[in-house]
């Protein structure tokens, strides 16, 4: 068993792991999301339809999904440090190689062999920081990190809106491709070698069984479900906001649609916050309040005061990311083995409804407009959270909400 003390906020390693891992997820959230604000570019440049052009990201998500679980046990063997190092560099590939052909069929294809690439960092960040820092200051940790998803998440796509604007996606591929390279050896000499870690030396179907582990477990169920609700609302909005404020009244650019995506500055700020306030208020409370946030971000966006829909957008991200930050940390917390494929599994679950709320949600969109996508994603996560109340009514240690 490992023996070496566990990071502390006073250490060094704690702020080289936070450090490592926000420039990691930065360049990892930005080129997950960067096509997002491109889609009607998509649309009009390929010749292809809203439903055709949003597979750029449901597909990338598809490869992640496949990669947090591979790399989930690949993680478990062989080290945490690797799979976030090397996750950069490969991934940072495609980006090259996509302006070089006019199909958009060789695109998706590079994005699904990308979204691949992209999973080595989420599959190993939770259980790196829950192995290495110590549990008083995990929950701050995981805020950053979920900070940094957050903020490169908005940095791929006003940088993205604007770059495109002023000259082409494919610039703006480039520019990502040459980051992806100089991040990965900034993270290579900055992240600390795991000194807690333990190899699961296990055969593969028993790591299997530790999957299987997880999905009987009611609790961790409810946990991965909100997964899927809370990023099927989100990223139904916003993956489906650039068509709708393309569209009178508002005949928004590209780089106009671009700035709303500093809503995501909500985010940013809330996360690190998020474990500050549990522990004061209590997580399921601060949790319950976020969500209600999330919901009141979407349902504001029905209106057609910019003013409204921009302070809609804002509380959005700011419930989003506190309510998954929570989330994130009850999922370390509460698997007592194979953090590494149970955080995986979340992490399944949360990319689960970023591809539904990318692609699934088209047939809304087409026959309801922004009006069937907004009752969608205001109302969803408040009928799954009362389903989740109800499931766990009595037992307080247990309950999920």
């Amino acid at each position: 068993m490992p023996s070496s003390t566990p990071y502390t906020i006073k250490d060094r390693g704690f702020w080289r792991i936070v450090a490592g891992l926000l420039l990691a997820s930065l360049f990892i959230f930005a080129a997950l999301y960067t096509v997002q604000p491109l889609l009607p570019v998509f649309v009009d440049e390929f010749d292809v339809t809203v439903a055709t052009a949003s597979l750029s990201i449901s597909l990338t998500v598809i490869g992640l999904i496949i990669g947090l679980v591979l790399l989930g046990f690949l993680s478990d063997r062989y080290g945490r440090t690797l799979s976030i190092k090397f996750s950069l560099l490969f991934a940072a590939f495609p980006f090259f190689l996509i302006p070089f052909f006019d199909s958009f069929e060789l695109l998706l294809l590079f994005r699904l062999i990308q979204g691949f690439a992209l999973a080595g960092v989420p599959a190993a960040a939770i259980a790196y920081m829950a192995e290495e820092i110590d549990r008083r200051h995990v929950g701050f940790a995981m805020g950053l990190y979920i900070a940094s998803n957050a903020l490169g998440g908005l940095i791929g796509r006003v940088v993205t809106g604007f770059i495109t604007d002023h000259s082409s996606w494919e610039t703006t591929f480039n520019i990502l491709g040459i980051s992806g390279v100089v991040l990965f050896g900034a993270v290579f000499f900055l992240l600390p070698a795991s000194r807690r870690f333990t190899s699961d030396d296990l055969l593969l179907s028993d790591d299997l069984k530790g999957f299987l582990v997880h999905l009987k477990n009611p609790l961790l169920l409810s946990i991965f479900g909100f997964g899927i609700i809370l990023q099927l609302s989100f990223t139904g909005i916003w993956t489906f906001m650039p068509f709708h404020l393309q569209n009178p009244p508002f005949n928004l650019s590209l780089q106009e649609l671009s700035m709303l995506y500093f809503a995501y500055g909500f985010g940013v700020v809330g996360s690190p916050i998020a474990g500050n306030l549990a522990i004061r208020f209590g997580l399921d409370r601060i949790r319950f309040i976020a969500i209600l946030t999330l919901s009141l971000g979407a349902f504001l966006t029905i209106f057609s005061s910019f003013a409204v829909i921009a302070i809609g957008l804002c509380l959005n991200c700011l419930g989003f990311f506190i309510a998954h930050s929570l989330t994130a940390t009850t999922v370390s917390q509460k698997a007592m083995h194979h953090k590494g494929s149970a955080s995986s599994l979340y992490l399944v679950a949360y990319y689960v409804g970023v591809a539904a709320g990318s692609s699934l949600l088209s047939p809304i969109w087409t026959n309801f407009g922004w009006i069937g996508i907004v009752a969608f994603a205001s109302l969803l996560p408040i009928f799954y959270l009362f389903v989740t109340i109800f499931m766990f009514p009595t037992n307080k240690k247990e309950a999920f909400l």
